[in-house]
């Protein structure tokens, strides 16, 4: 099991490019679809938890899979699996090529990449958003935050994704908090 970890994110890191969130479509596939290591929900929370804490979405959703099945020993096995190409690459690429993407030919593949990662990214929270339990609160985060996003970046503001996933876990909270206030009375 740990070797198929290893190997599992080993695949996911070296075949994705655009880091974390695009990586995600690729562990859902692998951790939900393939391996059934995970369902779906637990994708979803796995997912929002590996969002809001600190490190790479990828090495956090990775490390929690080792974890679950394999505790600490699985944990390291995932974490280095995923990460191990990513640092291949960029160890190879410094040692052979100085000015890697001064090349025309590197630059144009790198320019349509982001078009590609982009389009990744976009299909994640689309599948996310199709999964989701809907729920008035939810679905009016989820309109609140997507309005703001694109309106922020239509404008040219500085908006932090940061704190709009703060303010919408403060949402969530005091909606909980008076549902069970209700709930008690």
């Amino acid at each position: 099991m740990l070797w198929d970890l290893f190997f599992s994110f080993f695949k996911i890191g070296l075949f994705t490019f655009g880091g974390g969130y695009a990586m995600i479509s690729l562990i859902e596939d692998t951790c939900v679809e393939k391996k059934k290591w995970l369902t779906h929900d637990e994708m979803m929370h796995m997912t929002a938890i590996a969002e809001s804490t600190p490190g790479p979405v990828a090495v956090n959703c990775a490390t929690f899979v080792g974890l679950k099945h394999r505790g600490i020993p699985g944990s390291i096995a995932a974490t280095l699996g995923v990460t191990a190409p990513s640092f291949l690459i960029i160890y190879l690429i410094s040692t052979v090529l100085d000015h890697f993407l001064e090349y025309p030919l590197v630059a144009g593949a790198f320019q349509g990449i982001q078009v590609g990662v982009g389009l990744i990214i976009f299909r994640v929270g689309l599948k996310m958003a199709k999964k989701m339990k809907k729920t008035p609160l939810k679905l009016a985060i989820l309109s609140v935050s997507l309005i703001t996003v694109l309106a922020a970046n239509l404008m040219g503001w500085k908006i932090s994704t940061i704190y709009l996933l703060c303010l919408s876990g403060l949402v969530s909270l005091a909606a909980f908090t008076m549902r069970k206030g209700g709930e008690a009375a």
